[in-house]
C-alpha cells in the first residue's frame, strides 16, 4: 500500500490563506486489524490527500487524527476519526465546532457496497443508507444537509456476509483499480474546496 501512495504524491501551490476552513473527514476504524480494508477506504483517501497536499497527519484532537494544510487559499483540515465507525459523529462535530466549519464546508468520505468498485458518488445530503459512521454523523450534527462522497467497493461475492466482506483487505489485483479511485477522489475533494459542491458533483460523479 505504501507504493500505491507514492504515486499519489504531487506538489501543490501554497497560497495565502483566505479565511475559509474546510473539514475533510474519511471514515474508518482504528487499529492494525482494520488497516487497508474496504471499510477503511475513507481513511485511505485521507492518507492519499495528505500525500498530495503535503500535510502531516500527526495531531490527535477531538477523538481524531488530523492534519492541517492549505489549498487554493483555504485552510483544509483532514481527519480520521478514532472512535470506531459507529461513533464517528463525535469526532466530526467536535472538529466542526473547534474550527468553526460551516456545514457547507464539510465533506464525509465513506465506503459503499451498493456501488460498483471504482465508482464515486458525491451528494449534497441524504440518509445514512445503513452506513454507521454516516449515521452517527447525522445524529450528532442533527442534520442530513452536508456533503458526502460514497466510494464504491462492490458487492460481496456469493453468499458472503457484507460485514465480513468490507473488513477484508483489497486484493493485489484490486490495488491498481484502487489507485485510480483514490486519485479521482483526491481530485474531487480539491474541486470541492476550490469550486464548490456542484462543480465536484458535475465533474466527478461516475466511474473512475
Amino acid at each position: 500500500m505504501d507504493a500505491l501512495f507514492a504515486r499519489l504524491r504531487q506538489s501543490t501551490p501554497q497560497i495565502t490563506e483566505s479565511g475559509q476552513v474546510f473539514l475533510i473527514v474519511g471514515l474508518g476504524n482504528p487499529g492494525r486489524e482494520y488497516k487497508d480494508t474496504r471499510h477503511n477506504i475513507g481513511f485511505l483517501t485521507i492518507d492519499a490527500l495528505a500525500q498530495t497536499l503535503e500535510v502531516k497527519l500527526s495531531k490527535v484532537q477531538n477523538k481524531a487524527i488530523i492534519g492541517i494544510g492549505k489549498f487554493e487559499g483555504s485552510r483544509v483540515v483532514l481527519a480520521k476519526p478514532q472512535t470506531y465507525m459507529n461513533l464517528s459523529g463525535q469526532a466530526v462535530v467536535g472538529l466542526m465546532n473547534f474550527y468553526k466549519v460551516p456545514k457547507e464546508n464539510l465533506i464525509v468520505i465513506h465506503d459503499d457496497i451498493d456501488l460498483p468498485f471504482g465508482t464515486i458518488r458525491i451528494r449534497p445530503k441524504g440518509g445514512s443508507a445503513g452506513q454507521r459512521g454516516l449515521g452517527s454523523t447525522i445524529d450528532k450534527l442533527g442534520s442530513q444537509d452536508f456533503a458526502r462522497m460514497r466510494l464504491g467497493v462492490g458487492r460481496p461475492p456469493g453468499q458472503m456476509d457484507p460485514k465480513d466482506y468490507v473488513l477484508q483487505r483489497f486484493s493485489k489485483d484490486e490495488e491498481e483499480f484502487l489507485r485510480a479511485l483514490l486519485e479521482k477522489a483526491c481530485d474531487a475533494v480539491k474541486e470541492f474546496v476550490q469550486n464548490g459542491l456542484n462543480a465536484a458533483m458535475n465533474k466527478y460523479n461516475g466511474n473512475t
